[in-house]
């Protein structure tokens, strides 16, 4: 039976990273962002390489949750979701057929990285609030709390991390998780030349150059942020490694 991995990630974390720490396992098939086109398809936001990501995915988010839940390329099937892709009137029924994990990050961090991309966006826009109704959903589905896993924790220390991660999943943890080739890979989306180059230069889990401070951030982008940490706060407590 394949193990279906969803990791549910806002924009600007080790989302990517992470997949290809799954991708580097042998027994290990991964998806890049499936729901994508469909999220540019329902909202008409304007992304880089808009055109390409919509005739590169199907639009309709069914038929993309449809194989998401019975397509078994391998032995785990690694899904990188963006929680932003959640749109309004989106069926969440078939995440009950996934293991859903959770990635967070502290938001004024992705705030202000986003910032540098889009000045103009919502909090939904950062899929925070819909990353929250989600974890809310697994919890009551399961009567505790899914795998939540923070950024800062997982590049702090990614062994151990990855390695209780593991543990929660049913599988075996792999060093071959933690170091992978550099470059592009035939699995990243279409998109990968306008978001992934620092992943694209990357053998593995790195902490930052540049941690500590918070950045600063406009009064609109401030509020936004706070918004974010009540979400943040609250799934943070069962991060993984905390």
């Amino acid at each position: 039976m394949t193990l279906r991995i969803a990791m549910w990630s806002g924009p600007r974390n080790i989302s990517t990273a992470m997949m290809r720490a799954f991708e580097n396992r042998p027994d290990c098939e991964v998806v890049d962002e499936p729901f994508y086109a469909s999220y540019l398809h329902s909202t008409g936001i304007e992304h880089p390489g808009r055109e390409a990501i919509l005739a590169s995915q199907p639009t309709d988010w069914r038929q993309v949750a449809d194989a998401l839940c019975h397509v078994a390329p391998a032995e785990i099937f690694y899904q990188k979701h963006m929680t932003q892709h959640i749109t309004a009137g989106m069926d969440l029924g078939f995440t009950e057929a996934l293991c859903n994990c959770f990635l967070i990050r502290e938001p004024r961090r992705i705030v202000a990285s986003y910032a540098k991309i889009r000045p103009q966006f919502t909090l939904e826009e950062l899929g925070f609030p819909q990353q929250w109704q989600l974890f809310q959903r697994e919890c009551d589905r399961l009567g505790e709390a899914p795998p939540v896993l923070d950024s800062a924790l997982t590049l702090a220390d990614p062994r151990a991390v990855l390695s209780a991660l593991c543990e929660r999943l049913g599988i075996d943890f792999t060093d071959a998780m933690l170091r992978w080739p550099s470059g592009p890979r035939a699995t990243d989306g279409v998109w990968a030349a306008h978001w992934y180059e620092a992943v694209w230069a990357s053998t593995g889990f790195a902490l930052p150059a540049v941690s500590g401070e918070m950045p600063a951030l406009t009064s609109e982008r401030e509020a936004l942020a706070v918004e974010a940490e009540g979400f943040y706060e609250r799934m943070r407590v069962h991060a993984l490694g905390a």
